[in-house]
């Protein structure tokens, strides 16, 4: 009982950190500063994770003319989407992996 209260506070006390993790290269405030917060640094993994798909899919994005008008706009939408997801989860307290990219973020133990 005591675990999953110390697990609710730790949440509680941490959703602001989670959703820094989300805000581009940000991600990397909550790994260094909140190394104590497991919520915290779950989040920062899955905004590294983020972060890093975004910038390959910007630099396969450069390809002139395909990259500019199909890439790029499929990524935007693409990435918009996971990192509302991101946010509503760290908001919301949960502590679930985006879609397709985010068991990567999982891998990682920083």
């Amino acid at each position: 009982m005591e675990k999953q209260e110390n697990k609710n506070k730790d949440i509680e006390e941490n959703k602001l950190w989670a959703v820094v993790a989300y805000l581009g290269i940000l991600f990397v405030l909550p790994l260094l500063l909140k190394k104590d917060s497991e919520y915290a640094q779950y989040h920062s993994r899955q905004g590294l994770v983020l972060f890093i798909s975004a910038v390959i899919w910007g630099i396969v994005s450069a390809v002139p003319f395909i990259g500019w008008f199909i890439i790029m706009p499929i990524g935007a939408v693409f990435f918009f989407v996971l990192w509302l997801i991101g946010v509503v989860n760290a908001l919301s307290g949960k502590a679930k992996p985006l879609p397709l990219i985010g068991r990567l973020g999982e891998k990682f133990k920083i």
